[in-house]
C-alpha cells in the first residue's frame, strides 16, 4: 500500500507505547490518523501534534468502538489500516500457597476473563468493525483495499509464570491471524500480527532501571529493551509491502526466556 495523505487509519491504544509510535510512522507519511484511547490527555494532545483525533474508546465495549468508529470516519473518512495496540496484562499463578499462612487459592476467574477481553476479544472487535467498513471502499491500483496489523508478544509462545491470562489472550491473537487473512483475502485487506519482546513502553516505566537494565541484558543481541518506533517500523512494512499477509512475527531480539 502507497501511504500518502490519501490514507486514513485507526490505531487503538494510540495514546502511548507501541501504538503512538506507530501513529507518528503513519503521519509523517500524510495519513490521516485517528487514535483509540481511554487516555484522554495524552491522545487528545499526540492527535492535535500528528493533525489527527482522537476517539475515547473502551475496546471491549462494542457500543464504544462503534462511536469510535463513526467519529473518526466523520473526521478523516473510513481508514484503510488499523494498527491494534491496545491490551494489557496480570501476573497470577494459576493456583498458589500464601507464604503467610499457608492457604490456597486459585487465579480469580474475572480476572482472568478480564485480560481475554481486552486482549483478545477486544482486538477482534475491532477487526471485525473496521473489516467491514474497508470492504464499502474500492481496490486501490497496488491491489490493496486495507491492512491490519495486530500485537500479540513473545508470551504467546513463551509465556512466563503468572502469565496464563496474558498468554491465553496473545495466544487467541496468534492462532486467528491466519483464519482472518483467509476469510479477508478475496476483499483484498491484508492482516499480520507482531509478537514484541521486551519493549521500553509504558508497563515497563514503573521499573526499576536496575530491572529494565537486567531485562535488556538477557535480550541476546541487541542487549537492550526495544523500543516503540522499532515496532511502529515493522508496522509500517507489514503495511507497505503487497506480499505480507498472514504472517506472525516475532520482534525480540532473538530471546527465547527459561521460566522465571
Amino acid at each position: 500500500m502507497i501511504l500518502d495523505s490519501s490514507i486514513s487509519a485507526v490505531v487503538t491504544g494510540g495514546a502511548s507505547g507501541l501504538g503512538a509510535a506507530t501513529a507518528r510512522a503513519l503521519a509523517a507519511k500524510g495519513v490521516k490518523v485517528a487514535i483509540f484511547d481511554l487516555q484522554e490527555e495524552k491522545g487528545t494532545a499526540l492527535a492535535n501534534e500528528i493533525g489527527g483525533v482522537f476517539c475515547e474508546v473502551n475496546v471491549t465495549d462494542d457500543a464504544s468502538v462503534d462511536a469510535g468508529f463513526a467519529k473518526a470516519r466523520a473526521a478523516i473518512g473510513q481508514e484503510r489500516i488499523l494498527v491494534c495496540c491496545a491490551g494489557t496484562g496480570n501476573a497470577i499463578k494459576t493456583a498458589s500457597r500464601s507464604k503467610e499462612d499457608g492457604s490456597i487459592k486459585h487465579f480469580p476467574l474475572d480476572a482472568f476473563n478480564w485480560i481475554i477481553q481486552i486482549n483478545l476479544v477486544g482486538t477482534f472487535r475491532c477487526i471485525a468493525k473496521s473489516a467491514a467498513g474497508m470492504m464499502t471502499l474500492d481496490v486501490l491500483p497496488d491491489g490493496d483495499r486495507g491492512a491490519i496489523v495486530n500485537t500479540a508478544s513473545v508470551a504467546a509462545e513463551d509465556g512466563q509464570i503468572g502469565q496464563a491470562a496474558y498468554s491465553a489472550s496473545k495466544g487467541g491473537v496468534v492462532g486467528m491471524t491466519l483464519p482472518i487473512a483467509r476469510d479477508l483475502s478475496n476483499e483484498a485487506i491484508r492482516v499480520n500480527t507482531i509478537l514484541p519482546g521486551i519493549f521500553n513502553t509504558p508497563l515497563l516505566a514503573a521499573a526499576p532501571q536496575q530491572v529494565k537494565d537486567a531485562l535488556g541484558a538477557s535480550v541476546p543481541y541487541p542487549k537492550r529493551l526495544g523500543n516503540p518506533e522499532e515496532y511502529a517500523q515493522l508496522a509500517m512494512t507489514m503495511i507497505e509491502c503487497g506480499y505480507f499477509n498472514g504472517e506472525d512475527v516475532r520482534l525480540d531480539g532473538g530471546i527465547r526466556m527459561a521460566p522465571r
